[in-house]
């Protein structure tokens, strides 16, 4: 009998690709350690984290007044207190801190990842270890730069999990809560909240407003004080969201249109006018790819239909409450995944951390899939995305990013997802139960 399982578990030195994970986890950890213990200091983001730990720790400003200024830190003040808290021990707390977090963070995405399925199967071993292996340039950025991407996406997956397995009058608050962290953090997951409506999330998405307005306004206040956090917040959203032009948003112009950004947003604007996508780099000369040339109205008039075309397509395959299985809950996800990530203003490299969920869905179709061409086609799919990727990597030339490679390999794999939920086997019972409604003999059958 096939086994299913969504119950999480601590990594086992009995098994050959738990080893391999914790191999892994003292290498990356001692990139981030390393060179602050015995060399010149940890660089990238770290240093920055450093800085404003320390100037919450000081009663100091996180911005500047002018909001002309440059934006040192990019994120409100919730995060900042947070890492006041390692960053009083000092550099080398922090840094220890951020990377066990990633470590944990590691750990959790492929534990969730492979309980939400909706295949109903425990991987074996190396399908378990695939989704790791395929993803291990982007979690390799997530400990060298410090970004909390991957973080982020644990938070979100245990989110959801919470939702189909947690106590049924807890399941919303506590999702949401977790939708909430990770929005305080970092914005942009708050692309999950149209989705809770959507599916008449009520609870969950009051719990996400409601925790997102308590990390923001309520925990920040007892050390930056209300009013100090208030200013500094209407602060941060002037200069990061509020402000848009023709040359870039969110302070940092150089990158809105550069190569290295793989948004919805920045692809059409390089396809659409004559921008310049190697301004992140002023030693290169300019360089452009449109197609056609509009003026900057005009391209987010198209960035706007693309995403208006997205979002009904998505409304549009998602299945009825009463046709919704284990199975299709996992594809809607991990289409929703998908599209998070793209939606984002900026999509840097790191970004594409959040494919982890949605390519871990389409590879327990290509393995359990009853249907022998299904599986051949899916696994097709996912080589076509992989290479997509790939080419991301520092052999290749920058201006195939300039045209969206991950990108590419996000449509792919949306489109793949969007067929599997259009076309579930024959043998599926629409109507079957959901993860929530699993009793605890069919958990464990």
């Amino acid at each position: 009998m096939s086994k299913t399982s969504s119950s999480l578990r601590w990594p086992s030195l009995r098994a050959p690709v738990d080893i391999l994970f914790l191999i892994c986890c003292v290498l990356l950890v001692g990139d981030v350690l390393v060179p602050e213990l015995w060399g010149h200091g940890k660089s990238k983001d770290y240093p920055l984290w450093y800085w404003a730990g320390q100037q919450v720790l000081g009663g100091a400003d996180l911005y500047p007044q002018n909001l002309a200024d440059y934006f040192a830190f990019l994120y409100p003040p919730f995060p900042a207190v947070l890492l006041a808290i390692p960053a009083w021990f000092g550099k080398v707390a922090l840094y220890s801190c951020l990377a066990l977090l990633n470590v944990v963070a590691w750990w959790m995405t492929a534990q969730l990842s492979h309980a939400m399925t909706g295949s109903g199967r425990v991987p074996n071993q190396w399908l378990y270890f695939l989704p790791g292996f395929v993803t291990i340039s982007f979690v390799f950025d997530m400990f060298d730069l410090g970004q909390p991407n991957l973080m982020l996406l644990a938070l979100m997956l245990y989110g959801f999990w919470l939702m189909q397995h947690a106590r049924p009058y807890a399941r919303p608050w506590l999702g949401g809560s977790m939708f909430a962290l990770a929005t305080a953090i970092k914005v942009f997951p708050v692309a999950v909240l149209p989705y809770l409506v959507w599916r008449r999330q009520w609870a969950a998405a009051v719990s996400m407003i409601v925790f997102t307005l308590v990390f923001l306004f309520v925990v920040p206040a007892p050390v930056r004080g209300f009013q100090h956090n208030v200013d500094e917040l209407k602060t941060w959203y002037q200069g990061m969201v509020g402000g848009s032009s023709e040359k870039g948003f969110g302070q940092r112009d150089e990158q809105n249109w550069s190569w290295v950004n793989q948004s919805i947003i920045a692809v059409t604007h390089r396809l659409t006018r004559p921008v310049n996508y190697n301004q992140d780099d002023p030693s290169k000369p300019a360089a452009t790819m449109n197609v056609v040339d509009i003026s900057f109205k005009e391209a987010n008039l198209v960035v706007l239909a693309v995403s208006l075309a997205l979002g009904l397509g998505f409304l549009a395959v998602m299945p009825r409450e009463k046709r919704r299985t284990p199975r299709s809950d996992a594809e809607e996800l991990g289409i929703l995944f998908c599209l998070m990530t793209v939606a984002s203003p900026l999509a840097r490299q790191y970004y594409f951390m959040w494919l982890f969920f949605p390519m871990t869905v389409l590879m327990h179709r290509a393995a359990y899939d009853p249907r022998p061409q299904v599986r051949l086609w899916t696994w097709l799919a996912l080589a076509l995305s992989g290479i997509l990727l790939l080419l991301s990597l520092p052999p290749f030339p920058k201006d195939i990013q300039a045209w969206g490679n991950n990108l590419a390999a996000t449509a792919v794999m949306a489109g793949a997802l969007v067929w599997h939920i259009l076309h579930p086997p024959l043998q599926e019972v629409a109507g079957s139960p959901r993860p929530t409604e699993l009793k605890p003999a069919q958990q464990s059958a």
